[in-house]
């Protein structure tokens, strides 16, 4: 038996480990989705070259938010309007109240609430949407029910909810569940029901299983949709948690809100408003920082078919 030895001995490719400025690395998502090192080399460079201008856009999108700020901040602070009272007292008012306060409470029990709902409700959506889309007869058949149930406004269903549920946090968490759910079963049906059928029948020529074609071929061409979906579900489940907290509630920034208003604390209500509007934004930051994650092999592709 002999050792393979110079010329003759097998390499292994190294350039997704050792990629220098001339060498394309197959690590990155942008790179790896090109199809030729042709390809691979213009996807890097062309990614190298945006990432300063990608900064300064950042930066750019940025100065309007700080403009507005400053503007509010000068413009109301001799402001002796009981309804717009200055900035300055809101921000004094929002550390009292919810950094070092009491009100801390009332948003971790909003965040609680928006946490189990948002939970549940993705995973009841991608899980009902798929086998609805495994069990296309039972889908076609349930489908004008779904959408008949969909058209209702779930702040329709409160007062109903409300009688057979009390006012705990089961109600709220339902409420949250009942109105996130849609967007994201209804887009991962749309999504698997995409699926290039050749795919799914080279699947079966390959004698793959049902997990194994879901898990390689299905979830994969449906994820993008189902991450549309989940992220529509964010948005609705932030709104939802606020409005369960408006109706015979005792904890919760809606709640917060509502009794600042009928105490005409006004300074302190809009304290409630600046803290729901930070809550959405991090969520959506958090959402957006995942989804990159998850769909980067994605978003990678798309940015090489739009160079050309």
């Amino acid at each position: 038996m002999t050792t393979p030895t110079g010329s003759e001995a097998p390499t292994r490719t190294t350039a997704g480990l050792t990629g220098s400025a001339d060498v394309p690395s197959t690590s990155d998502a942008v790179v790896a989705a090109g199809t030729t090192p042709s390809q691979q080399f213009a996807a890097r460079s062309a990614r190298r070259s945006r990432k300063p201008l990608q900064k300064l856009a950042g930066i750019w999108r940025l100065w309007f938010f700080a403009l507005v700020l400053v503007l509010w901040w000068v413009l109301s602070a001799d402001s002796t309007s009981t309804f717009f009272p200055p900035l300055q007292n809101i921000v004094q008012s929002l550390y009292d109240t919810w950094i070092v306060g009491e009100a801390r409470s009332d948003l971790y029990s909003s965040l609680r609430h928006f946490a189990i709902g948002y939970t549940i409700a993705g995973i009841l959506g991608v899980g009902i949407g798929a086998l609805l889309w495994k069990f296309q007869r039972v889908g076609h058949a349930v489908s004008p029910v779904l959408y008949f149930v969909y058209v209702i406004p779930t702040a329709a269903l409160l007062p109903a909810i409300v009688a057979i549920m009390g006012i705990g946090s089961p109600m709220k968490i339902t409420i949250v569940v009942l109105a996130a759910i849609w967007p994201t079963m209804l887009n991962t049906l749309d999504g698997m029901r995409g699926i290039d059928p050749i795919k799914l029948d080279t699947a079966k020529v390959l004698h793959m299983s049902s997990l194994t074609t879901v898990r390689t071929v299905v979830l994969p061409g449906a994820m993008p949709q189902i991450m549309a979906g989940l992220r529509h579900s964010l948005q609705i489940a932030v709104i939802m948690m606020v409005v369960s907290e408006l109706i015979a509630s005792t904890e919760g920034i809606g709640f917060f809100i509502l009794e600042a208003q009928q105490r005409f604390a006004i300074t302190t209500m809009w304290t409630g408003i600046i803290v729901l509007a930070l809550v959405g934004s991090v969520l959506t930051f958090l959402f957006i920082a995942v989804e990159r994650v998850v769909l980067a092999w994605y978003i990678g592709a798309r940015a090489v078919e739009q160079k050309g």
